[in-house]
């Protein structure tokens, strides 16, 4: 089995809505290349990067940070969502 960790994207920074609210947020990092990092030093071999303000607004939102984790990471793969 293989297991895609996620990196929830709101307003540049790493979040975990609460029951969906993007209003009830918790910040877990305002680094998501360094948290990329922390997901791949622990063997993820991909992530999951997911645009919550994209999906509440309807279009991207956080690209800019998207593009900086596949920079700094450019063999892994990611998904994106949101």
């Amino acid at each position: 089995m293989l297991v895609i960790p996620a990196i929830d994207l709101k307003d540049g920074q790493c979040v975990r809505l609460r029951q969906g609210l993007m209003d009830d947020s918790t910040v877990f990092s305002d680094d998501p290349v360094a948290m990329a990092a922390k997901w791949l030093d622990a063997g993820a071999r991909r992530l999951h990067l997911v645009d919550l303000n994209g999906a509440f607004d309807g279009k991207p939102v956080n690209g800019e940070v998207v593009k900086a984790i596949a920079k700094a990471y450019p063999d892994l793969p990611i998904q994106i969502g949101g």
